[in-house]
């Protein structure tokens, strides 16, 4: 079937009669249709859709559709050799706009399709399905009928998950793309069991405590990495079938790995089969184009005002946490959402009844979006993808916050990557770039990214961004890696990263694991697992990243340096632990630091380690602090920080507190 093919207009009268379908069966109740149409119903995809059954004994296949402004809906598919005269729905008596009917022996695995003549202008569309669990693989584009059924071994994991994903505890998060991350002979993509068996041990092996996937949910053009969805309710064809993800999923889950799902109620594409005027109105999205068209992605925008569009989206998130067992959402794109000039001109936008750009209706939306997905599933957390100063986006509905869990820091992403662009030797004229952060790293919870966006169009790799020589460049990456990993907030880093990818993502191949076999790139990806593992074990590092009081500056002003220093404190009373950083490739000898205990100190982490390819200078594994005042500290270390370094320190502790000094 090609979409693009021109559809005839079609006279009713001309129409010949329609096979019977079941009339009367309906999955939907009264308090259905109330809740419908209130937008408050969280879980319609329940309701409509496509539902196998057993009717009088014979099996077959439920379909119910939401189009107020049709005419006449048919199902076709290859059950009856997409005919549109085969199989006739009927519409609900209570005004709802939904349409419904039982089809014999239909079942399992059957392609369809929901034929539709428009009341407007005699339009004549075939449309997927908007509820539908599975799709064909793209380019192809049916709906196809799919029960999820799956036997879940994960419930030692969800017992657990709200202690686990607790705010005080460690979040670390592997950011992938599955069709990018490996793939396998010939450059063909891995299917999401095969993924299992290479990405479960990977991640475990690196002491990440989540992954994140671009978005799983169906979409068209596999150059949108997922953010043009169409199918909110079905993951991708393109590596399996959905009890396929749900094995990935659980095998996570079993190895105590959390799964992040990225989602995008921003947009959608305007593809013909897909969610775009489905009964030749706008029905998901608004009309005119000054609210309804999103000039940065040529795509659509919700209609977030609409009852029932509120309805299909919040069932479209709980679908993902009830039925697919994702620990959290990241909700992409919501400063689109929150402005209604986002991106447009003067003219190009209409304010609200205020006469603000505030985009009132979205913001309810996603309040409302937080309070159900938190109500229902208490373990679980939002992500906002939030880049300006939107104030109170992690702060709960009941003061006026918007209630989400955590917020993507934008600009600190920003902030510390035009810093660590600079050559060395311009660092002491910019080093308010790092410190920046730090005046307002604890107004929201944050979530520290270094994602995909930063190693896409140009931008080139995170090593490539590094200035200098090779040797450089790598020991540039590490003290990044470091940064992130030390700074207050959790952590988010895209695949290829934690090894010193050369070429920046490119979505058609897999990532250059080949690397690995040279020790530089080699010595990268140890560098964050042992960064990964050292945030897990002292709580200073993570049980304060959202608390003023779990960071304390002992020297920023140091610039003809460039070095910093601070202390990370343990909420919970767990030692403190001092971080160094030198961003200059010069060594500094006999550096004296300030800090508030004396005896010894254990070097826990030195990112200029041999085995991380450093050149292997340091402090012997541990210095002793003296009673020197210095940085308003009662004891001071003498240092010797190496060129381009970070190194973690900790007061002494028993034995088994202490990692293996890494020099």
């Amino acid at each position: 079937m090609n979409d693009k093919q021109k559809k005839p207009k079609i006279s009713l009268d001309k129409l010949p009669p329609v096979a019977a379908v079941v009339p009367g069966l309906s999955l939907l109740t009264e308090e259905d249709i109330n809740l419908f149409k209130a937008g408050n119903h969280v879980r319609l995809y329940e309701k409509l859709g496509a539902h196998p059954m057993v009717h009088d004994k014979q099996p077959g296949t439920l379909f119910a559709v939401w189009a107020p402004n049709a005419r006449r809906i048919s199902v076709i598919g290859d059950f009856n050799g997409w005919n549109p005269q085969a199989h006739l729905l009927e519409v609900r008596w209570d005004g709802s706009g939904i349409w419904e009917g039982f089809i014999p022996g239909v079942g399992k695995g059957a392609l369809y399709k929901y034929h539709i003549l428009s009341h407007l202008k005699g339009q004549v569309m075939e449309k997927g399905d908007p509820f539908a669990f599975s799709w064909e693989e793209p380019p192809r584009t049916a709906s196809r009928v799919w029960p999820l059924k799956y036997t879940w071994r994960d419930s030692r994991w969800r017992k657990h998950r709200a202690q686990n994903q607790d705010m005080n505890r460690p979040l670390s998060i592997y950011e992938l793309h599955l069709g990018s991350w490996q793939r396998g002979q010939e450059g063909a993509w891995l299917g999401y069991r095969e993924v299992a068996e290479r990405l479960v041990p990977y991640v475990k092996e690196m002491g990440f405590t989540h992954v994140e996937f671009l978005p799983v949910m169906e979409h068209p053009f596999y150059g949108s990495w997922g953010y043009q969805v169409t199918g909110y309710f079905a993951p991708t064809r393109r590596y399996g079938d959905p009890e396929d993800l749900m094995y990935l999923i659980d095998r996570l889950h079993r190895n105590g790995i959390g799964v992040i799902f990225d989602w995008v109620p921003s947009h959608f594409p305007s593809d013909a089969f897909a969610l775009n005027e489905v009964d030749g109105s706008h029905l998901y999205e608004h009309a005119d184009p000054r609210q309804g068209f999103h000039p940065d992605w040529k795509s659509c925008v919700f209609n977030y005002g609409r009852n029932e569009v509120r309805s299909f989206l919040i069932s479209s998130a709980l679908f993902w946490l009830d039925r697919y067992h994702a620990d959290g959402l990241r909700v992409d794109a919501v400063a689109s959402m929150l402005y209604l000039d986002y991106s447009r001109k003067e003219g190009e936008w209409i304010p609200n009844r205020y006469g603000g750009r505030e985009n009132l209706e979205a913001i309810d939306f996603l309040k409302k979006l937080n309070e159900v997905v938190y109500h229902f599933h208490p373990g679980t957390q939002t992500f906002a993808e939030e880049s300006t100063a939107w104030p109170q986006v992690t702060k709960p509905t009941s003061v006026g916050g918007l209630g989400f869990g955590c917020k993507w820091n934008m600009g600190w992403m920003h902030d510390t990557l035009v810093y660590f662009s600079k050559e060395a030797v311009h660092r002491k004229f910019h080093l308010d770039k790092l410190t920046f952060s730090l005046w307002y790293a604890f107004q929201e919870n944050f979530i520290l990214p270094l994602s995909h966006d930063e190693v896409v169009y140009g931008k080139g790799s995170l090593l490539g961004k590094m200035p200098g020589d090779d040797w450089q460049k790598f020991a540039g990456l590490r003290l990044l890696m470091g940064w992130i990993f030390t700074h207050p907030g959790k952590k988010l880093l895209f695949m290829g990263g934690e090894f010193g990818q050369r070429q920046e993502w490119d979505h058609e191949k897999s990532l250059d694991w080949d690397l690995l076999q040279h020790p530089s790139h080699k010595g990268v990806k140890l560098w964050v697992r042992d960064l990964n593992h050292l945030y897990l074990r002292e709580a200073a590092l993570h049980d304060g990243d959202f608390a003023a009081e779990g960071f304390e500056w002992i020297d920023f002003s140091d610039q003809e340096s460039s070095v910093v220093g601070f202390l990370r404190h343990s909420l919970s009373g767990s030692r403190p632990v001092l971080v160094v950083c030198n961003f200059t490739p010069v060594e500094r000898s006999n550096y004296l630091m300030g800090v508030p205990k004396g005896g010894l100190w254990r070097e826990l982490l030195n990112s200029d380690a041999l085995e991380y390819g450093g050149s292997g200078r340091g402090n012997l594994g541990m210095v002793s602090a003296y009673r020197r005042f210095r940085h308003g500290q009662d004891y001071s270390l003498s240092l010797t920080l190496p060129p381009l370094s970070l190194v973690i320190l900790a007061p002494q502790a028993d034995a088994e507190d202490i990692p293996e000094t890494k020099v």
